[in-house]
C-alpha cells in the first residue's frame, strides 16, 4: 500500500505565498510522475503541475510564472511554491502519483486533499 501525505494549505490574502508538499511512503519500487490537481467549489478537478521523475515539469496556463513544482527523489517528495495568489486559486489542491509497487505493477494514488484559500 502507499500513502500520499500532503500538508501546507491555509488562508492567504491575495498577492501572498504558499507552500504545499506532498510526500509518498509505503511499498514503494519507484515513483514516475508525480502531480497537483485542484478543484474549486462547484468546478472539475484540474491539473496544476506535474513532474516527471527526470524533472521535466509541466503547468497549467492559468499558473504558468506564479507556480513552480520541484521534487526530491530521494524522499519521494515534491512540493510546490504558490506565489502571487488570487481569489481563483482558492480550491481544495490534491497530489497524485504514479508509483510502482513492482517492476511490473504501476498504480495511481491520490492525496486526501488540502484546502488553499485566497482572499481578496
Amino acid at each position: 500500500q502507499v500513502q500520499l501525505q500532503e500538508s501546507g494549505g491555509g488562508l492567504v490574502q491575495a498577492g501572498g505565498s504558499l507552500r504545499l508538499s506532498c510526500a509518498a511512503s509505503g511499498s514503494i519500487f519507484s515513483v514516475n510522475t508525480m502531480s497537483w490537481y485542484r478543484q474549486g467549489s462547484g468546478t472539475q478537478r484540474e491539473l496544476v503541475a506535474s513532474i516527471t521523475s527526470g524533472g521535466f515539469t509541466n503547468y497549467a496556463d492559468s499558473v504558468k510564472g506564479r507556480f513552480t513544482i520541484s521534487r526530491d527523489n530521494a524522499n519521494n517528495t515534491i512540493i510546490l511554491h504558490m506565489n502571487s495568489l488570487k481569489a481563483e486559486d482558492t480550491a481544495v489542491y490534491y497530489c497524485k502519483a504514479i508509483v510502482a509497487t513492482s517492476p511490473n505493477r504501476l498504480f495511481q494514488y491520490w492525496g486526501q486533499g488540502t484546502q488553499v484559500t485566497v482572499s481578496s
